[in-house]
């Protein structure tokens, strides 16, 4: 496994379709939840993330396939396929793995520009949380008009059915309810963002 800062080198973030490539405003997108008696770490559940990552995806909205079959998690320089209804099949690369996330960029021709990270660590309580975050533009304007017709939702529906599905296979689902917030990045920001890492860091693994 990748540590932090110790990518896999060789080409491993040439030909990203990154953000300020993308149209539209630059949107992060964060969909997290506290999983109710959660029976593993945070390095546990990535670890089970990494390894059974297309499991966890509503298959009704999107099928993600491994380029090349493997045996184990998914490492950096990974490429999956994703087929998302009623829009096509895209790749997106795995860009950064550490203990505690894992960070997929898109590649041209994705509906997006940009990077997603998923990570787990606890909370002050020593609940385990699992959260994902999206930072990103649509991938074209053509995309930016459809994303708005339909593709939010889509999206969001994606996400969270992601996140409540690993919280039912480590836990006994959430507790409470299941956050989804967006908000828009400053453009001052984007210049400033490191888009070879995670777009947030999780830490604090106590076992």
């Amino acid at each position: 496994m990748e540590e932090a800062g110790t990518e896999a080198s060789g080409g491993l973030f040439d030909g990203l379709l990154r953000a300020t490539e993308g149209s539209g405003p630059l949107l992060q997108r964060d969909y997290w939840a506290v999983i109710d008696r959660c029976g593993c770490s945070p390095s546990e559940l990535m670890e089970l993330v990494a390894t059974r990552f297309p499991e966890f995806a509503p298959e009704e909205l999107v099928i993600f396939e491994p380029e090349h079959e493997r045996d184990g998690p998914l490492e950096p320089g990974d490429e999956l396929r994703v087929n998302i209804r009623g829009a096509g099949t895209f790749r997106v690369r795995i860009i950064h793995r550490e203990r505690q996330s894992l960070t997929l960029a898109t590649l041209p021709g994705h509906p997006e520009a940009g990077r997603i990270t998923f990570g787990a660590y606890r909370n002050e309580r020593g609940d385990v949380i699992f959260h994902i975050r999206s930072r990103a533009r649509s991938g074209s304007r053509v995309m930016y008009l459809g994303f708005r017709t339909g593709g939010e939702a889509m999206q969001t529906n994606t996400w969270t059915d992601f996140v409540n599905a690993v919280a039912l296979t480590v836990g006994e689902g959430v507790i409470g309810f299941l956050h989804a917030e967006t908000s828009l990045m400053e453009e001052a920001h984007e210049s400033a963002d490191d888009i070879q890492g995670p777009t947030f860091l999780a830490r604090g693994d106590e076992t």
